[in-house]
């Protein structure tokens, strides 16, 4: 029978160019030139983050939803909120 999922998603690092996530075993780095919403974020805001579906997250506190693969492939989502 199935378990409880214990995958969680964590920012381990922020910078001026971008910060990184942690989902599961996976890192990712979500740059503020392909996120410029994030660039003028808290880091209270960034770090509020939570992973409701495997190829989902979403920013609570900035009402950021985003498509992992959007991070992982930027190139192939062209259109961009501004």
């Amino acid at each position: 029978m199935p378990g409880t999922s214990t995958s969680a998603v964590e920012v381990s690092l922020a910078s001026s160019k971008g910060f990184w996530l942690l989902l599961g075993d996976e890192e990712l780095f979500v740059p503020y030139t392909e996120f410029p919403w994030f660039k003028q974020a808290t880091l209270e805001q960034i770090t509020q983050v939570e992973w409701p579906t495997p190829n989902h997250l979403y920013w609570p506190l900035l009402d950021v939803d985003l498509a992992i693969e959007s991070i992982r492939h930027p190139e192939q989502f062209p259109l961009r909120a501004k």
